[in-house]
């Protein structure tokens, strides 16, 4: 009989898909609280309509390496009067092996932004929280439902579009 490491049908670690975060970083951040100390008070009218959108982009900077970038914009108003407003771009550079090329746009964008995620959103309670309100805590995201969302929207051409970015060479 053969003396094989992985005679038994198990991946080598050589072998075994694997996700590195590399990096984490704060890439952009801005907190506005563009009406102190006039927001800082009690308001009429009942608690500030939130409005928090998010985006994922990501770029490939080497075979294996790719920079996520998870954006969280919001703001907070009572009527038309902005009380806060923050941006923030919270970055990963992640290494991805021995992952199947069609499931790779989805590890990408799903995966990586979901590591991101708890780093960034304690960003942004801190931020809110300095900025004298209540801490914000944004609710968990469906990064699957995202996902899907601009695969749709971009009529199935994401996975198309970092293949082609994959290609260019890196400066």
């Amino acid at each position: 009989m053969a003396d094989t490491p992985a005679g038994n049908g198990a991946q080598t670690a050589e072998q075994a898909p694997s996700l590195n975060a590399l990096a984490q970083y704060a890439k952009d951040i801005s907190f506005e609280n563009p009406n102190a100390p006039r927001s800082l008070t009690p308001q009429e009218g009942g608690g500030p309509q939130i409005s928090i959108q998010v985006n994922v982009n990501a770029k490939q900077l080497a075979d294996t390496d790719f920079e996520v970038d998870l954006s969280l914009e919001g703001n907070a108003k009572v009527g038309n009067d902005v009380m806060f407003a923050f941006d923030l771009t919270y970055s990963g550079v992640f290494r991805i092996r021995n992952i199947p090329a069609d499931q790779l746009h989805p590890v990408v964008m799903i995966e990586c932004p979901r590591l991101l995620f708890p780093f960034a959103r304690q960003i942004v309670a801190e931020a809110v929280r300095n900025g004298g309100f209540p801490p914000l805590y944004i609710d968990p995201i469906d990064f699957v439902g995202l996902y899907r969302q601009k695969v749709d929207a971009e009529g199935g051409q994401a996975e198309v579009a970092m293949s082609d970015a994959a290609n260019q060479p890196i400066n």
